[in-house]
């Protein structure tokens, strides 16, 4: 190699270092190669800005050990994977779809806040559910988050393969649209329901009941039913003879008075005596939110719980002032979730449960009198079947009079 006057400086890489070729050492031009100041831009192609935007989200900009700054470009996977998540709105189904990819594009999805923006949430959601049911949600808790089912309701709807479901102290009433949701086709799989401290009274639980009464469809499949803590009377639990499939009942805090007219009508209509030690599955600590969407769950929550902070600085300044702010606490803590926990751990519970009322009676009553029981059981199943033939005209007059004005119009609502 050799140097020249046409020739500007020559540099050479040996080793990985750069350097000047001359004869002289100190000869070499002391010059960056870039200024301090230096900054670049990455041009892919002539779009407009905004697109430019999205495009370099295709690169992985990484620095090396020299500190020299180097990008590679994303895998087609990841760049398919998100472009579909920026677009999930507009996707027709997803069925047949991989379980494992379905996955990590609905986790793509929740990152771009998709479900959790009103205007594509409900399309988004509905497409996963569509194609995989019980694994975006298997169980809801929105137990005491009165604020959210009201914003999010259309959201809530998308979910259709909910196998528990758990409203308590949500401030439903009798005629909340949820119930339209809850006694729909698309929860035929739910097997449990806690909607206690509801406000929900005798009319409200007919209105619950209609469609397994008379169209044999809704909640026919409900195993366990939480009425804890609402003003409902006897006349409201006749209603709940049309669960077959139902094992575990709790109407604590409730209107109902137990006595013997009570434990007779569970044991005669729905073959279910009163526990005398409180079911765990009422203690609501196997209750929770699983599946794909309970991130999104959480989120709904957080957002909905910062809308009514922005008024609340000014009432707090007063109520400072004027000096009841203690007083306006414990009037709000009335009504929150906390003071419904306490009032729920006061109350006495009062739970039912299916068993086997042949085989309970024949072996606590052969340990006492055996001969005496057998005789017993005899003249019962006499009685019972001469009840039995005397009731069969009443059984249809019940069956004619399922169909009332009031049952219809109930029915013609949903």
């Amino acid at each position: 190699m050799y140097l020249s006057e046409d020739c500007g400086a020559v540099y050479v890489r040996e080793k990985g270092e750069l350097r000047y070729v001359s004869a002289d050492k100190n000869d070499a031009p002391q010059h960056r190669l870039f200024n301090r100041d230096f900054s670049f831009q990455l041009c892919i192609d002539t779009l407009p800005s905004a697109s430019h935007t999205k495009r370099r989200g295709h690169f992985i900009f990484t620095y090396n050990k020299e500190g020299s700054l180097r990008y590679t470009v994303k895998s087609l996977f990841d760049i398919s994977l998100q472009f579909i998540a920026d677009h999930i709105e507009h996707v027709d189904s997803l069925v047949g779809f991989p379980e494992q990819m379905a996955d990590k594009l609905f986790s793509a999805a929740e990152e771009r806040h998709k479900f959790t923006e009103s205007q594509t949430a409900p399309r988004a959601l509905q497409v996963f559910c569509e194609a995989y049911g019980e694994l975006v949600l298997k169980s809801l808790c929105l137990r005491n988050r009165y604020l959210l089912i009201p914003e999010r309701l259309e959201e809530i709807r998308q979910f259709q393969s909910l196998e528990s479901l758990d409203l308590y102290g949500c401030r439903l009433g009798d005629n909340h649209e949820i119930f339209k949701y809850i006694t729909s086709e698309a929860l035929a799989s739910l097997v449990k329901l806690f909607i206690g401290a509801n406000c929900l009274s005798d009319a409200g639980l007919q209105r619950l009941t209609a469609p397994v009464r008379v169209m044999k469809k809704g909640l026919e499949n409900l195993q366990l039913l939480d009425l804890s803590e609402n003003p409902i009377t006897e006349k409201g639990l006749g209603y709940l003879t049309c669960f077959k499939a139902l094992q575990k009942l709790d109407i604590s805090g409730t209107n109902v008075t137990v006595n013997v007219s009570l434990k007779g009508f569970f044991r005669m209509k729905m073959r279910m005596v009163l526990s005398e030690t409180p079911l765990k599955e009422f203690g609501h600590s196997d209750c929770n939110t699983e599946g794909w969407a309970e991130q999104v769950i959480n989120q709904w929550e957080i957002t909905a719980s910062e809308v009514p902070k922005k008024d609340s600085k000014p009432r707090t300044n007063a109520l400072r002032f004027y000096g009841r702010e203690k007083f306006v606490r414990e009037t709000l803590n009335s009504w929150s979730g906390t003071s419904a926990t306490t009032n729920k751990d006061k109350v006495v519970p009062v739970h039912f449960y299916t068993v086997d009322l042949c085989g309970l009676s024949s072996t606590e009553e052969h340990n006492t009198h055996s001969s005496a029981v057998a005789a017993a059981h005899k003249g019962k199943k006499r009685r019972l079947s001469e009840e039995e033939q005397s009731s069969t005209p009443v059984a249809k007059r019940q069956s004619f009079s399922a169909l009332s004005a009031e049952d219809l119009d109930l029915l013609n609502s949903y």
